[in-house]
């Protein structure tokens, strides 16, 4: 199989053992019915904190997980910001927010997506999937990512999706179109 190499991948690839596990804290105040950790939740904080706090509760019984990480595009601005402790990694961490100038923006969205796709393959069950939403930005190191972490024999499919119209659709190749892969946490049958 082949494997994908980013900078810092030594420093992440089990990074989401060292993640602190956090307690869910319901706010009725919030709700609408009482306060429960068994039925439908909508998590406010950091994605990495938040998958670590579900995984007491939740690992192994997720049929169906959809994500919508960071296009990398350059014009998102978002930050890299995983308190991953190396000494060596923290000043190429510290330069934020990741932008269309920063030469390592690639590394450092696998760097970010690495733990979290490991902790969402243990929230899945057996016969769950996980459906993820990228355009071409990172489309291709997505797929070596998650053949890693997944199994590459636990690729689905890929379905292209037309995210909008526009004339230049018609007449030249054109970006309108954005890409929804699905890997299950199991092999299965095609």
């Amino acid at each position: 199989m082949t494997a994908l190499s980013f900078k810092g991948k030594e420093f992440v690839y089990n990074h989401h053992l060292a993640v602190p596990f956090r307690p869910l804290v319901p706010h009725p105040e919030k709700g609408i019915g009482p306060a429960s950790l068994d039925g439908n939740l909508i998590i406010q904080g950091d994605n990495l904190h938040a998958l670590k706090a579900l995984l007491p509760y939740y690992a192994g019984k997720v049929d169906c997980i959809f994500i919508d990480p960071p296009y990398n595009t350059g014009n998102e601005g978002w930050s890299y910001n995983d308190n991953v402790n190396a000494p060596m990694i923290r000043e190429w961490l510290n330069n934020n927010p990741i932008g269309i100038e920063d030469g390592l923006r690639h590394d450092k969205w696998c760097a970010m997506m690495w733990p979290r796709l490991r902790l969402l393959r243990e929230l899945l069950s057996d016969d769950g999937l996980i459906f993820v939403t990228l355009d071409d930005n990172e489309q291709h190191r997505f797929r070596l990512l998650m053949d890693e972490v997944f199994g590459d024999g636990n690729y689905v499919a890929t379905a292209a999706w037309q995210k909008r119209t526009s004339p230049d659709a018609r007449k030249n190749l054109s970006p309108a179109y954005d890409y929804v892969t699905v890997y299950a946490k199991e092999p299965c049958e095609r």
